[in-house]
C-alpha cells in the first residue's frame, strides 16, 4: 500500500465498490434535471471550474480544477451528462507535500484533462509554480497514481495529452503570464510512450494576441483529418469559445468561434470538454464565471457544420451559438434516476463525505470522522505567521451549493480547560469572510460574529461578542445565502427559535475559486492535548 492510499484511506475517500453501492442524493436547492425529459442550466450550481469530461462505454467522467485544496482534482461520473455524484478525489494531497502543508490559496491544480487511453485513465494537471503533472488509473472511483512531473517548467498550464494514430504522442499547453512572463500563445509538445515526459519544450502553434487575447484551457482532438484545439479566449467573466483546427498538428490553424454570450444571460460561456453519446449527439460541458458562487458548469448541445462545431443555439451570428437555459436532455439511450453530488452531512459514517476538502494538505490529527455520530475536529494552533482565518490550513470547506440555500450546523466545544483561546465555528470563506465561532476561556464560553475584508491582503477580523453559552453545550449555527450572495448569520440555543446576528454579509470569492462553507477548530498556543469541536450535523436546505 503506498502513501497515496494510506492518505486516502486517512480521509475517508471510499473504495469504487462501495461508491457505486451507495444510494443517490437529490439536492433540496438545485437539480438540474427537471424530470419530464429536460434539463436546466446550470448542470451544477457549484464550483467546478474549467471542468474536462469524458465518455467510456456508458459511463461519463468529469475533473475540475481544485487550486489549493486536498484532497484535490474532484471526479465525478454521470450516465446521462446532466445527473452527477462525486465518486472520489484523484489527488488525495497537493504535491509537492511540504510547500502545501502552508495555505496557497490560487496555486496548485489548475485547469486539468481527463481522458482514457489503452484501458486506463489519465489526468493531466498543470501546476503554475512547478510544471505539467500526471496520473493514471484503471478505476477513476478507485485509488490513482502517484503525481509524475511530466513537464517541469514556471508558467506551464492548461494540459492536454493527445495520442495520434501514427504512434505518435503529444501534449498541448499554455502559459500563465504571471510566471512565465508570456501569455495568450498555444503550445505543442512531443510526449514519450507512456506519456510520462516532454520530448522537447515545445513549439508555439497558435498567437491569440491580436484575435483572441487570454487564449489558454486547451482540449486536443481529431476528427475527419483535422486536428482541433478546444481553447477559451477573451477572459474567465468576458470571454468566447475559441475553436482551432489544422491538418498538421503544428499549424497553421484556422479559427473559428463556437460560442459566445451573444444575448444569453450566461456570461463568458467557455473552457470545457466536447463529448459524444452512444447515439451519436454531441455535447459541451463548460463553466460560467458567477462571482462569489464560482465557475459553475453548463452543458450545451452542439453540431458539425462544415468541419466546424457549433456550440449552444444559432442565433444572430452563423455558425456561432449561445448559451441556452433549458433543453432537452441528451439521447444516452436510457432514463436514469435523478441524482446530484452531496451536500449535507449527518456524520453518521466513519467516511467523510467526498463534498469536503481542507484549504492545505491535512495532518493526521485534525479530525475523527465520525465518533458517536459526531464530526470530532482537534483544534490545531495556527501558523505563526497568522493574520486571520484564510490563514488556516485546517479548515474544512465545501463549495456554494446553488444561488439560494440555508446551511445550519449544530455543534458544541469540548475545550482544554488548562488553554485560553480554544475556538470552534462556521464560517463563509473568501477573501473576505463572515463567521460565527465558540471561544473557550476564563472558564466559560461566548459565542463570537467576526468578519474580515480583504482577507488575502493586510485584512484583519472584526469581531464582536454575541452571547455566552453553556460550556460544553450545543449551539445551532445557520447562515441564509440569498441572491447576489447576500448572507445572514443566525443562531439558536434550542434548534427551533433563531436569533439574526450581524450585519448583512455580502459573500465575495476566494483566490481563482467560489465562497464556500468552512467548518474549523484553532488555538493560539502549543499544548499537550488539545480540545475539540463536535459537529452533530451539517444540512443545506431551502431558505425558510
Amino acid at each position: 500500500m503506498n502513501k497515496f492510499t494510506i492518505f486516502s484511506l486517512a480521509l475517508a475517500l471510499t473504495s469504487s465498490s462501495a461508491v457505486f453501492a451507495q444510494s443517490s442524493h437529490v439536492s433540496a436547492v438545485w437539480v438540474a434535471d427537471l424530470g419530464n425529459g429536460q434539463y436546466q442550466n446550470p448542470i451544477l450550481h457549484a464550483d467546478y471550474s474549467d471542468p474536462d469530461a469524458i465518455r467510456v462505454g456508458d459511463d461519463f467522467y468529469m475533473t475540475a480544477s481544485s487550486f489549493n485544496h486536498a484532497p484535490g482534482l474532484p471526479v465525478l461520473h454521470s450516465k446521462d451528462l446532466v445527473n452527477w455524484r462525486i465518486v472520489s478525489h484523484a489527488l488525495p494531497r497537493q504535491v509537492p507535500e511540504d510547500v502545501f502543508r502552508i495555505v496557497q490559496h490560487g496555486n496548485g491544480v489548475w485547469a486539468p484533462a481527463i481522458r482514457h487511453h489503452e484501458g486506463e485513465f489519465y489526468i493531466y494537471w498543470g501546476d503554475p509554480d512547478f510544471g505539467i503533472y500526471m496520473i493514471k488509473t484503471k478505476d477513476p472511483a478507485g485509488d490513482w497514481s502517484e503525481p509524475v512531473l511530466v513537464f517541469e517548467g514556471k508558467g506551464l498550464i492548461d494540459p492536454c495529452p493527445f495520442w495520434d494514430e501514427d504512434g505518435n504522442n503529444y501534449l498541448s499547453f499554455a502559459y500563465a503570464g504571471s510566471r512565465a512572463g508570456l501569455k495568450s500563445v498555444l503550445a505543442i509538445a512531443r510526449l514519450n510512450a507512456t506519456g510520462s515526459k516532454v520530448l522537447d519544450r515545445g513549439v508555439i502553434v497558435y498567437d491569440g494576441h491580436e484575435d483572441d487575447p487570454t487564449i489558454e484551457g486547451t482540449k486536443m482532438h481529431k476528427r475527419n483529418g483535422y486536428y482541433y484545439m478546444f481553447a477559451p479566449a477573451g477572459g474567465v467573466s468576458t470571454g468566447w469559445q475559441l475553436v482551432l483546427r489544422s491538418k498538421n498538428i503544428y499549424g497553421p490553424y484556422e479559427r473559428h468561434v463556437a460560442m459566445h454570450q451573444g444575448s444569453a444571460p450566461t456570461n463568458g460561456p467557455h473552457q470545457g470538454a466536447w463529448v459524444d453519446t452512444q447515439t451519436g449527439e454531441d455535447w459541451f460541458i463548460h463553466f460560467q464565471d458567477k462571482d462569489a458562487y464560482g465557475r459553475i458548469v453548463h452543458l450545451q448541445p452542439m453540431k458539425w457544420v462544415n468541419d466546424w462545431p457549433v456550440i449552444g443555439i444559432e442565433k444572430d451570428v452563423k455558425g456561432t451559438g449561445e448559451p441556452v437555459l433549458k433543453h432537452k436532455k441528451p439521447n444516452v439511450g436510457k432514463t436514469y434516476p435523478i441524482e446530484t453530488p452531496a451536500e449535507s452531512d449527518e456524520f453518521d459514517s466513519p467516511l467523510l463525505g467526498k463534498q469536503w476538502q481542507w484549504q492545505a494538505n491535512p495532518d493526521g490529527t485534525w479530525l475523527m470522522p465520525s465518533k458517536h455520530g459526531h464530526l470530532t475536529l482537534y483544534t490545531q494552533q495556527v501558523p505563526e505567521s497568522y493574520k486571520n482565518l484564510l490563514d488556516i490550513p485546517n479548515v474544512l470547506t465545501q463549495k456554494f451549493p446553488a444561488e439560494e440555500f440555508m446551511a445550519t450546523t449544530k455543534m458544541r466545544l469540548i475545550g482544554n480547560e488548562k488553554v485560553e483561546n480554544e475556538r470552534a465555528g462556521f464560517a463563509v470563506v473568501g477573501e473576505d469572510y463572515s463567521q460565527l465561532y465558540i471561544k473557550q476561556g476564563a472558564g466559560k464560553q461566548t459565542l463570537h460574529y467576526a468578519s474580515c475584508k480583504k482577507g488575502l491582503t493586510s485584512g484583519r477580523e472584526s469581531v464582536t461578542n454575541v452571547t455566552d453559552l453553556e460550556e460544553g453545550g450545543y449551539v445551532y449555527l445557520r447562515v441564509k445565502v440569498g441572491k447576489g450572495a447576500l448572507c445572514q448569520w443566525y443562531y439558536s440555543l434550542d434548534g427551533k427559535k433563531y436569533t439574526a446576528v450581524g450585519d448583512t454579509f455580502t459573500a465575495q470569492p476566494g483566490k481563482w475559486i467560489g465562497a464556500t462553507l468552512g467548518l474549523y477548530a484553532a488555538r493560539d498556543t502549543k499544548i499537550n492535548d488539545s480540545g475539540y469541536a463536535e459537529f452533530d450535523w451539517f444540512r443545506i436546505e431551502p431558505i425558510k
